[in-house]
């Protein structure tokens, strides 16, 4: 069944070939968005396969459309073969460590030698060091999501209310770092040698990409220091939990509703639907700062408030309300309601949708 979203799309990058040596999640992640939109996708695996078939039907998810090959990197027939479907490519990725593609003969210079306008992408962990620029000894070390979430200071700012350190089961490093990053990357470059004529060789550290999304936590955080005169913790950043207008707050059956009434018409409309008139200037763009009294007051009263009736009453009263809240659902609920039942079906791997 064809999806009426991504049928609108899928000719974007018609005419563009991808060589893919990825394997596991970033890579086949990205060259699945890219066969999404129009892009022919020649996926090369080792003899042994990529280790994500082991995973089924996540394999099944993020290569279903790709002309897959199996090949032994270690052998000099094999590398022809690959260089061969490489001569007519617009771009390359791979994920290995760094120094193994020119060790079987891949390297860029090789490559550029004979498609000088090819954009090559490796997607590492750590990044590539230079010894001058960059100047580390990380670029050889072993990782995955969880590492590289956790040296890039994001693994950090996911915290328990308590402070306690909360454990991601969503692959923040391989989804964003890696995958987005590389897209982006990558169709910049084909651009560009499309005018140009020349290629070029792209790294895309997934540990320093991560550390590139945290724009709002150095913000913030500065924000927050000046405000209190405190340094904040994570969990009790400005958009952690410290504002009574942003924040979760946990219901009569144990579940929660997610407030993001944080400009001051929202925050006034949700005081008008809990009936807390007196809120509705407790707020900080009217001057009530994070963690004032007025402030730990209100966030208090909201909290008993919600947490007198159960999530399915909340989910009633603001259904018909636009004062950003919404409520935390489980995998299972969002599957099943209608913002997302028909990507499920259809399969697709991103938002995209258009509008005319």
């Amino acid at each position: 069944m064809s999806n009426p979203l991504l049928d609108q799309m899928s000719d974007c990058l018609q005419g563009i070939k991808v060589v893919d040596l990825t394997r596991n999640l970033p890579g086949p992640f990205a060259t699945r968005l890219l066969a999404d939109l129009g892009a022919e996708i020649v996926k090369i695996e080792p003899l042994n396969g990529d280790p994500a078939r082991a995973f089924g039907q996540l394999f099944t998810a993020l290569n279903h459309g790709k002309d897959t090959h199996k090949i032994d990197f270690r052998d000099e027939v094999g590398i022809e073969v690959i260089k061969e479907q490489i001569k007519d490519a617009d771009v390359m990725l791979d994920s290995f460590r760094p120094g193994v593609l020119e060790a079987t003969g891949l390297s860029a210079e090789t490559l550029h030698a004979f498609n000088p306008k090819l954009v090559i992408v490796s997607i590492t962990g750590y990044g590539h060091a230079d010894g001058d620029t960059v100047d580390h000894d990380w670029s050889q070390k072993a990782g995955h999501d969880i590492n590289f979430m956790a040296m890039s200071g994001v693994l950090d700012q996911l915290k328990t209310a308590d402070g306690g350190q909360a454990m991601p089961n969503i692959q923040f490093a391989d989804l964003a770092g890696g995958s987005d990053t590389a897209v982006i990357a990558l169709l910049s470059a084909v651009i560009a040698a499309k005018s140009t004529g020349k290629g070029r060789h792209i790294n895309i550290s997934m540990t320093h990409s991560l550390y590139n999304h945290m724009v709002m936590p150095k913000s913030t955080g500065k924000l927050i220091e000046q405000m209190t005169g405190k340094k904040p913790v994570p969990q009790y950043d400005f958009l952690g939990g410290l504002l009574p207008c942003y924040r979760l707050y946990k219901t009569a059956d144990e579940r929660y509703m997610a407030v993001g009434s944080l400009e001051l018409k929202f925050w006034q409309g949700l005081c008008d639907v809990l009936e807390l008139s007196e809120l509705k200037n407790t707020h900080w763009q009217k001057g009530v700062l994070p963690n004032m009294p007025d402030s730990r007051a209100a966030m208090q009263t909201v909290s008993d408030v919600i947490a007198s009736q159960p999530l399915e009453h909340w989910q009633k009263v603001f259904a018909d309300t636009d004062v950003c809240v919404t409520p935390v659902l489980t995998l299972s609920e969002a599957q099943q309601h209608p913002l997302f039942a028909h990507q499920d079906e259809y399969g697709a791997t991103a938002g995209w949708q258009m509008v005319n």
